[in-house]
């Protein structure tokens, strides 16, 4: 390692933490009804959906409608994606005649999309149609990172309004993080990607001569290659802004058509965060103490870089076995030249902080130290950060629950910015804090345990455990990234995976909106000399060692069979 290997993520750090403020506080304006400069253009197109779809802007939902109109609206996304993929065979727009996808993975594919998962068990290139690609995948992108939005601006809502029963409207946030936070900023990020050649077009896969000819395994001459292309960079803007992941391509952005150069690596890695950290500030200036809204990205970001360090130095340092070969260096394996070991780790640990997902490098080729972080980063459950709006509605789950263990240590009510935090609001958090670990452990548990889980583990010991590990905790954060020797492409996972997706995202999303409406609903308290500061230094090491005992004694048994020991075997 040299000085330039430390150089990568505190310039990535810097200007991250430079765009939040900026961002944020246009994030604000938009859900405040405040006056925007797209205004003039995107106001008429506001008005006219909510004309053409029946829908009063000026009417609000309790958070049992609220959560009903959410479920109900992704339920009928998933319907729609599930049905496209089976006629896919029939539909315009599909130069190689690709035909229906089977029932499972059609099922598996199209939970992951709604739930913002985008955990993939196809290839891209060989399965779906660029009409799939773009009003299937690519409209859920947008849509289903649009719904955690506006769950959390709901919660928003829940905690700065008093004596009522109301938290907003579910159809305007929708529409509003849509069209005026999603869609710009992707277009930016289209154009920026196919200037630096990203592949966005409708023509069919393109035959050209190989520089340096091959045979097959037949032993046949093979001097020609098919490469797939299609509107890779629309759909690449959206699943890295809205945290979603999910590759246009098979190898997703180690693809050199969906990331073609060091600065397309830099800006798609730089999406992969924005709106996540961007929206710390947009929840300070939306409660008006924006000290709260920093408090909370402090707290994020200190995780954040500690686990960077472990994953660079981890990858650096390689693996001993191959070292006594004679190999000097740190771990390539799996990874492109393009972008090498440094670049590699701080994407891995990027796209698990978020539930974003996408690679661009294989993380089942890690080392057992440097596939650990980006696991144990989504098993403290995608709070680091975490995807567009469940980050940090999951985050103030943890904050609840910090200041209710304070308040118990000191003998008083536990309150959080004026409203009392009582019983009903710990069950709730509670369930947004269980659910997943409940999932991510039973769900490995029955695969194990199975003939049909067991089945596809291509890999033998500790990293075989790790896989199944890896590929339910993934589904249970939202995820979607993967240590690919599991072959999870069959009945079995396909059926359990998605159930895995869907308990873990309308589990955690409903009980939130619950705790948005009991705080809504809540008197509010004056700040009294007995009130415990949030956003103090003090605070913010107490948040910190809530989530990181929360997460290493939920998964310290699970994590001790597979990477822990596997790290261990190296040196054996």
């Amino acid at each position: 390692m040299n000085i330039y290997d430390w150089i990568q993520p505190i310039f990535y750090i810097t200007v991250l933490l430079l765009l939040a403020k900026p961002l944020g506080s246009y994030m604000a304006r938009v859900y405040q009804n405040e006056r925007l400069f797209l205004d003039p253009i995107l106001a008429p197109v506001e008005r006219f959906i909510y004309r053409a779809s029946g829908i009063d802007s000026k009417s609000e939902m309790t958070w049992k409608t609220y959560a009903l109109a959410m479920f109900l609206f992704n339920i009928l996304g998933l319907l729609f994606v599930y049905l496209l993929q089976r006629v896919q065979g029939f539909l315009p727009l599909n130069p190689q005649g690709l035909g229906a996808i089977t029932p499972d993975s059609s099922w598996n594919t199209a939970v992951s999309f709604i739930t913002n998962t985008n955990w993939q068990g196809y290839s891209g290139e060989t399965t779906m149609s660029c009409f799939t690609q773009m009003l299937g995948l690519t409209v859920q992108n947008f849509v289903s990172a649009a719904t955690g939005m506006a769950v959390l601006v709901a919660l928003i809502r829940g905690i700065i309004r008093h004596t009522t029963k109301e938290i907003g409207n579910f159809w305007v946030d929708l529409t509003k993080s849509t069209l005026y936070i999603l869609l710009p900023l992707s277009l930016v990020v289209a154009l920026a990607l196919v200037s630096q050649g990203v592949v966005q077009t409708f023509s069919e896969y393109q035959t050209v001569s190989m520089l340096q000819g091959t045979t097959d395994a037949d032993g046949n001459a093979v001097t020609e290659q098919v490469i797939a292309v299609g509107p890779a960079a629309s759909q690449v803007a959206i699943k890295q802004l809205g945290t979603n992941g999910g590759g246009f391509f098979n190898v997703n952005s180690a693809h050199p058509l969906e990331n073609s150069t060091p600065l397309s690596n830099f800006i798609e890695m730089l999406s992969l965060l924005l709106i996540p950290v961007a929206l710390c500030y947009t929840y300070g200036k939306m409660i008006g103490d924006t000290k709260q809204g920093w408090a909370l990205l402090t707290a994020m970001t200190i995780i954040f870089v500690a686990l960077i360090g472990v994953a660079v130095w981890a990858e650096h340092a390689g693996n001993p076995a191959i070292q006594a070969l004679g190999v000097v260096g740190g771990n390539m394996e799996g990874k492109e030249a393009r972008f090498g070991i440094t670049t590699s780790a701080l994407w891995a640990t990027a796209t698990t902080a978020v539930s974003n997902g996408a690679v661009n490098s294989m993380l089942d080729s890690f080392t057992p130290l440097g596939g650990l972080v980006p696991m144990w980063l989504m098993q403290l459950g995608e709070i680091i950060y975490g995807g567009v709006g469940s980050g940090l509605y999951g985050m103030l789950a943890f904050v609840i629950i910090a200041v209710f263990i304070a308040g118990l240590m000191v003998g008083r009510t536990p309150e959080y910015l004026g409203k009392k935090i009582e019983a009903y609001e710990m069950k709730m958090a509670s369930i947004v804090i269980l659910v997943p670990l409940v999932t991510v452990l039973v769900g490995t548990a029955i695969a194990l345990m199975s003939e049909a889980g067991r089945a596809t583990i291509y890999n033998p010991s500790a990293h075989g455990f790790s896989e199944v590990l890896y590929a339910f905790t993934s589904t249970a954060a939202n995820n979607g990234s993967a240590f690919a020797g599991l072959g999870a492409n069959n009945p079995f996972y396909n059926t359990a995976l998605g159930l895995a997706m869907l308990l873990a995202r309308y589990w955690l999303a409903i009980p939130i909106l619950a705790i948005a409406g009991s705080l809504a609903n809540k008197k509010k308290i004056p700040v009294g000399s007995g009130t415990l500061p949030t956003h103090t230094p003090l605070f913010i090491g107490w948040l910190i060692g809530v989530i990181v005992i929360v997460g290493a004694l939920s998964y310290l048994p699970a994590l001790a069979l597979g990477p822990i020991v596997e790290h261990l075997l190296m040196f054996k």
